[in-house]
């Protein structure tokens, strides 16, 4: 791939106590990119997706933004200054929406606006009524998240972290919590914002979204990355007797 990665892991090995979960694993990922990461339970994807969100340390190895080095095993301060700089270009979607229960649905919205980014509150105000209409949730800005189905504190939990303009976008199994009703809401929402250019890291079971939106589908296997391949042909011509396996226990679903 030409150019220079937006964000990567490079060789990052992650272990809890005597307990390996990754192991040298590099993932590049490029402007514009949907990266859909698939896998058996256990195989180290939210792991890996922690790491790149600055919330784990990787053991071995690094995490890169744009050339420039925000996490190891032991950063200098170069590195933490590194790392405070960027991560308000980080976003990431958890699988249990992780909103604020006292907040309003605009409160949520605008919290790390006016806390981070010091931006006035009329225009994270703004900001967020534009953002709840592009997820189609105008009407439950002043709603509070136990009044709201699944989807739709996911569809807010996608536009709280749009809210702070993030250059990458991670999504942590972002439907997994969600009946196939629910879900079909907010894969709607993030085709839409593959549309539109939005650089995503997506873990995730949906196959058909992988298959149809994701521009490169990386599959992991026991910490490692087994097989990656550009758009569909992961799913119509896997490589390895691994991925074979994963893919065949979906056509017989």
């Amino acid at each position: 791939m030409a150019g220079t990665p937006i964000i990567g892991a490079e060789d990052v090995t992650k272990r809890f106590g005597t307990h390996q979960v990754l192991t040298r694993v590099s993932l590049p990922v490029m402007e514009r990119d949907v990266v859909c990461v698939v896998g058996p339970s256990g195989s180290g994807k939210t792991t890996l997706l922690r790491c790149f969100a600055l919330l784990e340390k990787p053991s071995e190895g690094r995490i890169v933004m744009q050339d420039t080095t925000i996490s190891t095993p032991e950063p200098d301060r170069q590195t933490r200054a590194a790392a405070r700089a960027v991560r308000s270009d980080i976003g990431m979607v958890f699988q249990h929406f992780n909103l604020w229960p006292h907040m309003s649905v605009l409160e949520n919205l605008i919290e790390a606006p006016l806390r981070v980014k010091r931006m006035p509150r009329d225009e994270a105000v703004a900001v967020a009524e534009k953002l709840l209409a592009k997820v189609d949730l105008s009407d439950k800005r002043d709603a509070y998240p136990a009044r709201l189905s699944g989807g739709q504190q996911q569809r807010v939990a996608i536009a709280r972290a749009l809210a702070m303009s993030p250059k990458v976008l991670l999504f942590d199994e972002a439907t997994s919590a969600l009946d196939p009703e629910l879900r079909r809401e907010v894969l709607m929402v993030m085709r839409q914002l593959a549309r539109e250019g939005m650089t995503m890291l997506v873990v995730t079971h949906e196959m058909g979204f992988a298959r149809h939106v994701g521009t490169r589908t990386v599959f992991m296997d026991r910490g490692e990355i087994v097989e990656a391949a550009p758009g569909a042909a992961f799913f119509d011509a896997p490589q390895t007797e691994r991925a074979k396996r994963f893919l065949q226990q979906f056509e017989e679903e």
